[in-house]
C-alpha cells in the first residue's frame, strides 16, 4: 500500500484520482493490499466530493419536468396526479408549491422519493 494522505488540495484530489485509476487498471483481488488501498482512496476521494463538489437534489419543477420528458408526458396527462389543468401549470411556472395530496400520488405513480417532490 502506499502512503495514503488526507485530500486538502486539488492538486491531492488530483492525484488520488490517478491512483484510483492506476490501481483499477490492475484489476486488484478483493483482500489484496491494492485491493484495500483502492477502498481507501475511493472513500477519501467521495469526502472530498462531497465537500467540494456538492450536488444539490432538483428541485420539485425540475424533477416532474424531467419525469414528464421520460415518460413522453404532456401537462394535461398530469391533471389526475394535480386536480385540474391550472394547477398543473401553475405548478410548472413556479407559482405554486406541490400539496400533501399531489405529493403522496407522484411519489405512488412515478415512484419518486418524497425528498424530490418536498420544497
Amino acid at each position: 500500500m502506499s502512503n495514503i494522505k488526507p485530500i486538502r488540495t486539488k492538486k491531492d484530489y488530483r492525484a488520488a484520482l490517478k491512483r484510483i485509476d492506476m490501481l483499477i487498471m490492475r484489476n486488484p483481488q478483493e483482500g489484496s493490499a491494492a485491493y484495500d488501498e483502492l477502498d481507501v482512496l475511493g472513500t477519501l476521494v467521495s469526502a472530498y466530493e462531497d465537500i467540494h463538489f456538492p450536488i444539490e437534489a432538483p428541485d420539485p419543477v425540475e424533477t416532474i419536468k424531467y419525469v414528464m420528458e421520460e415518460n413522453g408526458l404532456k401537462q394535461k396527462d398530469l391533471i389526475p396526479y394535480f386536480g385540474s389543468k391550472g394547477l398543473v401549470s401553475e405548478f410548472l411556472n413556479g407559482k405554486r408549491t406541490l400539496s400533501i395530496a399531489t405529493i403522496k400520488e407522484l411519489h405512488k405513480a412515478f415512484r419518486l422519493p418524497y425528498e424530490l417532490l418536498i420544497s
